[in-house]
């Protein structure tokens, strides 16, 4: 292949590779692209300082595919790098990925062969898969290294040692066989082999340029075609697997509260069993009691009609003295604490006058007092006599 003209470069065409840029880094969402918000000036301005230096490396946009089979939507460099051989100038295709890391890391850096052209084998910067890997990709340093400055050193290290060649066709009218005869046996003869004399073909004389092969329009268009096909497809799986991890996070998200809920009923629902076995315990403790008092009442009801009318306050006898003092002040501390309750509800309905409610009630204070203060007293008393009988029956145990 023989060397193509460059590139011819207008204000025009710079102005449009700004506005490009601009629109593509200052989108925001899910169609923004992945690159740290600090940097986006120094991509742009490294592209425009690319495009204008070398026209043929326009920036696009496209997809790359990782090993792992992730996608992601990056900027790239596609065109070719001017290479000098043999004081011809050559334009060797390439495509620089501007990856995630770009510009605190160097770029990813393929050599593009078109169908008519094969990568030499070994090349010391270039692999056989297109890697790129020259000095100036291993030693990048940011923010210093740029990408003019990268197609600078690949051209460089191209003219020494081009990575392209072009590939070897057959040979449309093959040598006739001839046969020599010796000792009544004949033998083929050995085509001779052809090597080509440059990367991209010979030029014709000295500094001469022979015709320029052209691929296949109908080779060309299939490509476009296959390449347009797998971004769609890319696009159409990226959507598809976006919608489907939507989904899954909204029913993660009603797994959660639904076992959250599930939790709080369960717990409710051991609660409600526990209230219900203390219900059934207390309701067994109610009917035996209701038996008892049954049975009991039933045992007492032919005494009760023997004995005739009962005076209520004489069935209770006090034990002691100081029980029956007990019980008087009590009975006459709450026989005073339901007149007063009396005399409030008169005089809230008007029924005594107020000057006459204040002097009965200020009496039945006084003797409400006394009474409350006496059965104080008396409770004490109570208290010491029980404390006595206690200790006298010690030291009964004790002599015994």
């Amino acid at each position: 292949m023989v060397p193509q003209p460059p590139a011819i470069h207008s204000p025009s065409s710079t102005q449009y590779t700004q506005q490009f840029l601009s629109n593509v880094l200052s989108q925001r969402g899910p169609s923004s692209f992945p690159y740290s918000e600090d940097v986006k000036w120094l991509i742009r301005q490294h592209l425009v300082s690319l495009a204008d230096t070398f026209p043929s490396l326009q920036p696009k946009t496209a997809t790359f595919t990782h090993n792992n089979g992730l996608t992601v939507n990056l900027l790239q460099s596609n065109g070719t790098v001017p290479m000098l051989y043999q004081d011809v100038t050559y334009n060797i295709p390439v495509i620089i990925w501007l990856m995630v890391s770009y510009p605190r890391q160097a770029p990813l850096v393929f050599v593009n062969p078109t169908p008519d052209m094969v990568i030499k084998r070994p090349h010391p910067f270039v692999d056989p898969s297109g890697i790129v890997s020259i000095p100036y990709l291993t030693n990048w340093v940011y923010p210093s290294s740029n990408l003019a400055e990268l197609a600078r050193n690949l051209s460089q290290f191209f003219s020494r040692d081009p990575p392209l060649f072009t590939r070897p066709r057959p040979n449309p009218h093959p040598p006739q066989s001839t046969s020599f005869s010796s000792s009544g046996s004949t033998r083929p003869a050995i085509p001779s082999r052809v090597y080509p004399q440059s990367p991209y073909g010979s030029g014709s004389g000295a500094g001469g340029v022979g015709g320029r092969v052209m691929d296949d329009p109908w080779e060309m268009y299939k490509r476009s075609a296959i390449d347009d096909l797998v971004v769609k497809l890319h696009s159409d799986i990226e959507g598809l697997r976006r919608t489907r991890e939507a989904d899954m996070e909204g029913l993660f998200s009603a797994q959660g509260v639904l076992r959250r809920r599930e939790e709080e009923l369960r717990k409710g629902v051991k609660e409600m069993l526990d209230e219900k076995e203390g219900l059934e315990q207390q309701l067994q403790m109610v009917l035996m009691n209701t038996d008892v008092l049954e049975g009991w009442v039933r045992d007492n009801e032919a005494k009760v009609k023997k004995i005739g009318n009962v005076n209520v306050d004489e069935v209770f006898e006090p034990f002691d003295s100081l029980s029956k003092q007990m019980s008087d002040c009590t009975a006459s501390d709450l026989a005073m604490e339901d007149v007063i309750y009396a005399l409030d509800k008169a005089i809230q309905e008007g029924a005594i006058p107020f000057d006459q409610y204040l002097r009965n009630v200020r009496l039945l204070s006084r003797e409400q007092f006394i009474h409350r203060a006496t059965a104080s007293k008396v409770k004490a008393a109570q208290m010491q006599a029980q404390v006595d009988n206690m200790a006298s029956r010690l030291s009964q145990y004790a002599l015994s």
